[in-house]
């Protein structure tokens, strides 16, 4: 069986786990047996349900698609023929059997990250306590420490952006086999144990096979939300815990001190049923739903928590206040845990009937975190005063720390909504009033009536008024906010936020709909117009006293990374938000504002996307004082979340990262480099929208190149692909924009401009600044760095045959020029970087990119003849092969969105 890398080492992802100065070098050699094993199995899977001759053909194209990527010009010719013959019925199977083979590859590296043979390197334990030494090498104190450490604050927020294609079913069955890796690495098996192992592989591989890759028909909101909630339930309910006590336990080391017994260092927040920004399907009644679904959640995994503990907790000694909360009962800690177990059953029973849509009788239920939290203190309590520290700190300790990061809610959910919304629910009710059309009005005009309308006691809106179906759809979400308590809601999110009175806006209308306490509203600067505008929108809300007593001292501010992007290309994005950020930290700290930046990444480098610890120490000056809040979206939730031992170095690493971005500022920029900057973003800039918005034929050659009309069909998630229908790249979603450019292998938005503008300012004989900057400022080194990363898997050839198949002639020219321009940007980088090929200091990526190669390309080959076939005439089994490909080439990349 062919389909065996000789070699395999892991995707950068992953490797940046690594922490510098590495006492020794990976050890590839369990991964090398892993993907060799599995695919050995899928071969076996592949010959007994397909046959033999079908088994040759895969190996056939295998063998030359590895030829051609050796550079044969026969092998490749001859590798094209051979995917142009394949039948109708042929094109699901071939496709699978790339895709399968990259899936399991990426399993096999997956676990690899976690397993025993990488554990001196790159465990989180490990991680944790090199860096809390290092630290305190570099002269900080103790106690220092221990207090940045207390103060953490890690929120991430998971969304439900259609980049996951994979079905949960299929997440599933993954994480079963990398289960079956982990247990096969343990010593002393007996060959019974290997061989039920190796037995549980076969069926594995075998279910995959002989089912369905892909959903029928999209998730709803409800499902994404309860997508997300399995990831809580099954990695992070007890990664959580288990990253708790390896920082505890480094944080005793290295400081003499634990963490503090309340701590709650990290917590998560859902975009899934309550982003509601440009997608029809999440509607107040679908928001609410999904709140219910969450306490629901948290209910039942509590219960389980308590039924184990009750197994345990069996213990009659016990300190007098708790014999008193015992009421003198035998069992003291039983007759605690019962009672809690009693509260939380009468609690989901209660749940359950408001999802049927019944009204309960009142009864005593769970609704605030205290009423786990106090009872369970006092057994912990107890046992520590009675001598029992150990069983103390054994599993209770863990049940005490979910509550403190979980709560009662499991999530806290955030609301998202376009500022014209509001304007037009405003609108409407300015002129039912005889006021005049609020949309017609300037921004001064605006904020006054805004505020005397905040400050006014009287119901805004007048009796008997019948709103239009959307201005209803908002006011019944602010009525949804209105129901919950505060701790369940996390922020209300304003896309396409412009000016101050956006933000006024969203607080009149939560007032007006009865929200007592005061939740962040936060804005959300997108654009590159709105990210240079920010300083001057926060500045005028602070100037006002009302606005300055509604938010007491603390302000959260979202800064978009993908629109402002695909607005202006990467390299000026990134500059702006950099900058953005400065002058946001700037004015809160005049107004002695406590500013929490939420940045609203995705998982490639077009939408914000980088390894974490670079991401973060690339961060301005203080960006992370008061904590990180982070979007995790699409299939990077499941590649760093999705198992246990995954999401604990996840945690481990952001919080390794956000200790010494905020004990060791990173370096500020002189002022020499900013000009620079200036200078890169505004040349930047107008090279990427010379091509994207003022070449004429651009929408036209983007949507014959690339698979993005066929994207749109495929049921990927809930929200629609655009904004709103027709439209130019403008009304196109972020995610499928980069998602349809990383398919044919030219990966435009990620590199578009930025080699333009580095490459004018090296013909001006300003290189060395370039290099000093990349060798002493951590924000640009990364911004090199993600270039030459996007330059590595960007593919000039594959993008030109997707042209040669599916472009028009007379737009061809749009391709060759931007492969051009793909090449000198790529010399212009190597130049700086004073290399000589591209990642020549991480070889380890470089291979795994070649490796992937191999299985990729006859992914790109056929997904072009398939979407010629399919433009000529549609047909169900071409859609589906389609889909395949898609899936099979976001594998080889290893990110999509």
């Amino acid at each position: 069986m062919g389909l065996l890398l000789s070699c395999c080492r892991p995707a950068a992802q992953g490797c940046q786990l690594v922490s510098a100065g590495q006492v020794r070098e990976p050890d590839y050699s369990g991964l090398r047996s892993n993907v060799s094993q599995l695919g050995h199995i899928l071969g076996e899977t592949m010959a007994a349900a397909e046959g033999d001759a079908f088994l040759e053909l895969i190996e056939r194209i295998r063998v030359l698609s590895k030829g051609a990527r050796d550079g044969s010009p026969a092998d490749r010719e001859a590798l094209l023929s051979q995917l142009r013959q394949l039948d109708d019925e042929q094109l699901v199977p071939v496709a699978r059997a790339f895709a399968q083979f990259l899936n399991l590859a990426n399993i096999a590296e997956q676990q690899h990250m976690v397993s025993r043979t990488m554990a001196p390197l790159l465990s989180a334990s490990r991680n944790l306590n090199k860096s809390l030494l290092e630290l305190r090498e570099e002269g900080v104190a103790t106690q220092q420490i221990a207090d940045t450490i207390a103060a953490l604050k890690i929120e991430l927020v998971l969304t439900a952006h259609p980049t996951e294609i994979t079905r949960r079913t299929l997440i599933h069955k993954h994480g079963e086999i990398g289960e079956c890796l982990s247990q096969l690495e343990l010593a002393g098996l007996t060959e019974r144990e290997q061989s039920r192992l190796h037995a549980r592989l076969r069926e594995l591989i075998a279910q995959i096979w002989h089912g369905d890759d892909f959903r029928r028909e999209r998730p709803t909101p409800v499902d994404e939300a309860k997508w997300g909630f399995a990831v809580v339930e099954e990695s992070l309910w007890r990664a959580v815990p288990e990253f708790m006590r390896r920082l505890d336990e480094a944080l005793e080391t290295h400081c003499g001190t634990g963490l503090p017994l309340d701590a709650a260092p990290v917590s998560f927040v859902s975009w899934m049923g309550g982003d509601r920004d440009g997608n029809p399907n999440v509607t107040a009644e679908v928001t609410r739903e999904v709140m219910l679904l969450s306490r629901w959640q948290a209910v039942d995994l509590y219960q389980g928590d308590i039924e184990r503990l009750l197994e345990e907790l069996s213990m009659t000694r016990c300190n007098d206040a708790l014999r008193e909360l015992a009421a003198e009962a035998h069992e003291p800690y039983r007759a605690i845990l019962r009672g809690l177990r009693d509260l939380l059953r009468r609690t989901q029973q209660h749940i359950e009937a408001l999802l049927r849509g019944e009204t309960p009788a009142p009864v005593d239920i769970l609704v605030s975190e205290e009423q786990l939290w106090e009872p369970l203190l006092a057994c912990y309590q107890s046992l520590v005063d009675c001598g029992m520290q150990l069983i103390a700190r054994g599993s209770l300790l863990d049940v005490l720390r979910r509550v403190r990061c979980f709560g009662v809610h499991l999530v806290r959910h955030d609301i998202r909504q376009d500022s014209a919304r509001h304007t037009q629910a405003l609108s409407e009710i300015t002129r039912s009033l005889g006021l005049g059309d609020y949309a017609e009005w300037d921004e001064d005009t605006r904020r006054a009536f805004l505020l005397r309308e905040l400050g006014n006691r009287r119901p805004l809106t007048p009796r008997r008024w019948q709103p239009s179906a959307d201005v209803q759809e908002v006011l019944d979400t602010c009525a949804v906010a209105a129901e919950q308590p505060t701790r369940a809601l996390g922020a209300y999110v304003i896309s396409m936020a412009r000016q101050a009175s956006d933000v006024l806006a969203v607080h009149l209308l939560l007032q007006e709909a009865g929200v007592e306490e005061a939740i962040p509203v936060a804005p959300l600067f997108e654009t590159l117009d709105d990210l240079s505008r920010a300083r001057e929108v926060v500045s005028t809300l602070l100037r006002d006293s009302w606005y300055s007593g509604q938010v007491a001292g603390r302000m959260m501010v979202m800064i978009g990374y993908s629109d402002s992007a695909k607005d202006a290309g990467v390299l000026a994005a990134s500059w702006a938000q950099y900058r953005a950020q400065e002058e946001l930290l700037e004015v809160c700290g005049q107004y002695g504002v406590e500013l929490t930046l939420f940045h609203g990444r995705g998982g490639t480098i077009g939408r914000g996307g980088a390894p974490a610890q670079q991401a973060l120490l690339s961060q301005p000056p203080g960006s992370l004082k008061n904590g990180l809040r982070v979007t995790e979206q699409g299939e990077m939730i499941r590649t760093k979340l999705g198992w246990s031992s995954l999401a604990v170095k996840t945690l481990a690493l952001y919080t390794v990262a956000i200790c010494r971005a905020n004990l060791l500022t990173p370096p500020a920029p002189r002022d020499d480099w900013r000009q620079m900057m200036e200078a890169l973003s505004a040349d930047s800039c107008a090279a990427y929208r010379a091509v994207v918005r003022e070449e004429p034929e651009f929408v036209p050659y983007f949507r014959q190149a690339t698979p993005e009309q066929e994207l749109a069909k495929l049921p990927l998630g809930s929200r629609p692909a655009r904004r709103k229908a027709g439209g130019g790249i403008e009304s196109l979603r972020a995610i499928p924009w980069i998602f349809a450019w990383s398919q044919n292998r030219l990966m435009l938005p990620a590199w578009l401009g930025a080699g333009a503008a580095l490459a004018n300012v090296v013909a001006q004989g300003k290189a060395a600044l370039l290099q000093q900057m990349a060798q002493e400022w951590p924000f640009f080194a990364t911004r090199l760095s993600m270039l030459e990363m996007v330059y590595a898997k960007a593919d000039e050839g594959l993008s030109a045959y997707y042209d040669d198949v599916l472009v028009p002639a007379e737009l061809q020219p749009i391709g060759a020029g931007l492969r051009k321009q793909l090449a000198m940007d790529i010399a212009t980088v190597l130049t700086i970087q004073g290399a000589e090929v591209l990642l020549s200091e991480q070889t380890w990526t470089a291979e795994t990119i070649r490796l992937r190669n191999i299985y990729t390309d006859p992914l790109n080959f056929l997904q072009a003849e398939l979407l010629k076939r399919n433009r000529q005439r549609q047909s169900p089994e071409l859609e589906r092969a389609i889909m395949v490909t898609i899936a099979g080439i976001a594998a080889g990349m290893r990110n999509t969105g």
